[in-house]
């Protein structure tokens, strides 16, 4: 048995959710926040049986589609100063999803 952990962006929580559900896994949703840039992302659970997580994470890559990057105007300090606080632009990627696969000492469903 295993658990896999898939961080995606809020954007396409539905769409993986329900492509999961159709294809009969059993799926539990946490609402979360990206520490770096500070967007909210769903982490999904999804316990599943060894030879199964191939296809999910097969599911998961579809429906995520692509990263792609953009730029976003990240915070920095230019002197010592707090006063001075401004931003400059960063290249970072968005999209796709984030996996971890984990092995499940025990499972049980009561």
């Amino acid at each position: 048995m295993k658990l896999v952990y898939a961080i995606v962006r809020k954007d396409n929580e539905d769409e993986v959710v329900d492509a999961l559900t159709e294809e009969r896994y059993s799926v539990t949703k946490l609402s979360t926040t990206g520490g770096f840039l500070r967007k909210g992302n769903t982490t999904l659970l999804i316990g599943t049986e060894d030879e199964r997580v191939d296809k999910a994470i097969e599911i998961i890559k579809r429906e995520c589609g692509e990263s792609q990057k953009i730029t976003v105007n990240m915070p920095y300090m230019s002197g010592n100063a707090i006063s001075h606080y401004t931003t400059m632009p960063v290249a970072v990627e968005v999209g796709g999803a984030t996996i971890f696969v984990v092995d499940v000492e025990r499972y049980e469903k009561i």
